[in-house]
């Protein structure tokens, strides 16, 4: 994982994480990797990691069973509504951006259509 300058580690983590439970890399259920683990294999401080998982547990998107780890959420629903949170996410970037470049809706809706052409 290449860490950004211009956004907190933790949150990257989280970002990265939440990632993985959306796309079903980590299932629900799954456990994480151990504070340890994780901030060895990402060479960051373990304060860092806890502080991810803690801000992730806090969003109901893992869960700790005391002595045994961390675990991803197994509520659909919480995943749905994340996958929609950063599907909005994207999209308002993208609109952002290319509002930026001073293309009209029409003609980003064209675009978008294209591009969704393209790829079937």
């Amino acid at each position: 994982m290449e860490f950004n300058d211009n956004l907190p580690i933790y949150l990257q983590i989280i970002n990265y994480l939440k990632r993985k439970i959306t796309s079903g890399e980590i299932s629900g259920g799954d456990k994480l990797p151990s504070v340890r683990e994780l901030s060895s294999k990402l060479k960051v401080n373990p304060n860092t990691v806890q502080r991810a998982y803690q801000e992730l547990e806090r969003e109901n998107l893992v869960f700790t069973k005391r002595g045994m780890g961390t675990f991803a959420t197994e509520d659909g629903y919480v995943i749905m509504k994340l996958k929609k949170d950063i599907a909005k996410e994207v999209i308002s970037n993208f609109i952002a951006e290319i509002k930026g470049l001073d293309f009209d809706d029409d003609e980003i809706i064209e675009i978008i259509l294209n591009e969704i052409k393209k790829e079937d």
